[in-house]
């Protein structure tokens, strides 16, 4: 037998090949990455408080100075909590994907609607001092699939060159 003959035949290039090593030290990162995100998450999330209210007058103090200097009217508390809560879970569909893997993107977006919705109802339930909206259920999941899209993004990585 040659030395030709025992070697394995070459691979179809993957995505290590194609620039995709940044992604594959994701997904090896991704499950410990995702725990401590969660942590942190499921600490503001049941805190007993609003964690934005020692923050709340020096936040309507901004918005209001930005209103003078051209803001526009709609630019309210409002729609920087909107914001807040779509940035919150952008990291949760990013790391779903990244665990799950790109055939199963829809679980990111699925498990965005369900930890919001216990999130909400556990705030509903438990701490009478915090809000639980459906607003909040809109923005966490749509910052879900925005994580999603990056995820796939982040995933897809060199191979379309």
């Amino acid at each position: 037998m040659t030395d030709a003959s025992r070697t394995p035949p070459p691979r179809p290039p993957g995505p290590a090949a194609a620039g995709g090593a940044v992604p594959t030290r994701l997904r090896r990162w991704a499950p410990w990455l995702m725990l401590a995100y969660l942590v942190a998450l499921a600490f503001i999330a049941f805190w007993p408080v609003p964690v934005d209210r020692a923050a709340y007058d020096s936040l309507l103090a901004l918005i209001d100075w930005l209103q003078e200097h051209g803001a526009p009217g709609w630019v309210r508390y409002g729609l920087v909590e909107f914001i807040a809560n779509i940035a919150l879970f952008v990291p949760v569909g990013l790391f779903v994907v990244l665990v799950a893997g790109a055939r199963r993107w829809w679980l990111a977006v699925l498990v965005g609607f369900a930890a919001s919705c216990t999130i909400e109802l556990g705030q509903l339930i438990f701490l009478p001092d915090r809000f639980a909206t459906l607003a909040d259920v809109v923005a966490n999941t749509v910052g879900a699939a925005v994580g999603t899209v990056l995820g796939l993004v982040l995933l897809r990585g060199g191979r379309g060159r």
